[in-house]
């Protein structure tokens, strides 16, 4: 009796289709990114350091619940309107600056705030105090620190524009910034930037997480 030859299997049309499978799962498939800010930790200060006393008007203070609530000074606030209350805080230039490279303190002749008694000083005294609970949310606190850095920029940029003179005369600080990305040797542009934050800088403090 002739012996029954099974038909063979087209493994090349099995090749095939593992491939299109992988094409799909490839261009289908989402993966998570972490997202996360950039942040320069301060320096351990030195021994014996006596910290310098600080006015409470200096300070805006952020608190973040386990609801992922906030408050500002106190009171509940929607993060739509954190931007612009910081923006208040820092430029309301109601006092005299502490004393810096440039000079002695002085009263904050470039900003446009509504100098009021009970807010900042000025800009190179005021402290941006956030303090989360452990039961915050990493998306809510990544949220409100995007707000602050807004805040900043949108300063920083508005500063730019309107007191920087000579060859970057009219560029904000986001311009100046996209620059020093493709020329990171160019001590002019350096010394340009260093002033626009020495304008506004950015003081963030995080304080310890409740429990």
């Amino acid at each position: 009796m002739a012996r029954k030859e099974l038909p063979e299997i087209n493994a090349g049309s099995m090749a095939d289709i593992a491939f299109l499978l992988l094409i799909f799962f490839l261009v289908t498939t989402t993966m998570d990114v972490d997202s996360g800010i950039s942040r320069k930790l301060s320096e351990k200060p030195p021994e014996n350091y006596d910290p310098p006393v600080i006015k409470q008007k200096n300070i805006l203070e952020i608190n973040l619940n386990r609801n992922n609530q906030m408050l500002v000074e106190d009171e509940e606030m929607e993060i739509k309107d954190l931007k612009q209350f910081t923006i208040d805080f820092l430029d309301n230039g109601g006092g005299i600056g502490k004393a810096d490279e440039y000079g002695p303190g002085k009263k904050c002749d470039y900003c446009n705030g509504a100098k009021k008694d009970d807010s900042s000083d000025h800009p190179n005294k005021a402290i941006i105090s956030v303090q989360s609970d452990r039961g915050t949310s990493y998306g809510m606190y990544i949220t409100v620190q995007n707000e602050l850095l807004a805040a900043y920029t949108e300063l920083r940029n508005r500063y730019a524009k309107k007191h920087i003179t000579g060859q970057y005369a009219g560029m904000s600080y986001d311009d100046l910034l996209l620059l020093s990305g493709n020329d990171k040797e160019n001590e002019a542009l350096k010394a340009v930037i260093k002033k626009v934050k020495g304008a506004y800088p950015q003081i963030i403090s995080d304080a310890e997480p409740t429990k």
